[in-house]
């Protein structure tokens, strides 16, 4: 035989609201003076403002006041669902703009670090010769190369000292020749 004890462990929760789920659209039965009222708690408060109307053209002001106190209660808990919502609402809110705050303290900092990298890297490549292209090839990881991220290209010394007293003279810098035709 069961005891009452095991017996009671089912029935505990009969009596108690729902806890989760969204009240606001939850179909509800009502067990009003006429009978059940089935729907939600907007449908449900529609209808016992109806049956309130209906009962005060009638005259009969226990049923109205009734029907009124059943709307009354729907109406709270619509209320109640309304104000969660809303603040869940808020909190979320919150928590995105608290999110892209951070983001875009992290974008601000990469894009500072890259422009402290870039001029460092520009400072580097007038101290120290430009490295061989074997060495990029090694450190190649398939990314594509912009051209923020790549240095300026060194223009090339030209062999030819500038200006002088052998261009003044017609004499090419480069060349034996002139030599040689005043040597023959």
């Amino acid at each position: 035989m069961r005891s009452s004890k095991s017996r009671s462990r089912g029935n505990k929760n009969r009596n108690m609201r729902p806890t989760g789920g969204n009240i606001i659209n939850r179909v509800f039965d009502s067990s009003g003076p006429d009978g059940k009222v089935r729907g939600t708690p907007q449908q449900i408060i529609d209808k016992y403002n109806q049956l309130h109307r209906d009962a005060q053209l009638a005259g009969d002001r226990v049923s109205t006041e009734n029907f009124a106190q059943h709307a009354e209660h729907y109406q709270r808990m619509l209320n109640e669902a309304m104000r969660e919502v809303e603040k869940a609402r808020e909190e979320q809110e919150a928590f995105n703009r608290e999110r892209q705050a951070e983001r875009d303290r992290e974008r601000a900092e990469r894009l500072r670090h890259q422009e402290d990298s870039a001029n460092g890297d520009d400072a580097e490549a007038a101290e120290a010769p430009a490295a061989p292209a074997e060495a990029e090839a090694e450190t190649d990881n398939n990314l594509v190369e912009t051209p923020e991220n790549q240095p300026r290209p060194r223009r090339p010394r030209s062999r030819r000292p500038r200006g002088g007293k052998d261009e003044a003279n017609g004499d090419a810098a480069e060349g034996g020749e002139p030599e040689a035709a005043s040597a023959e």
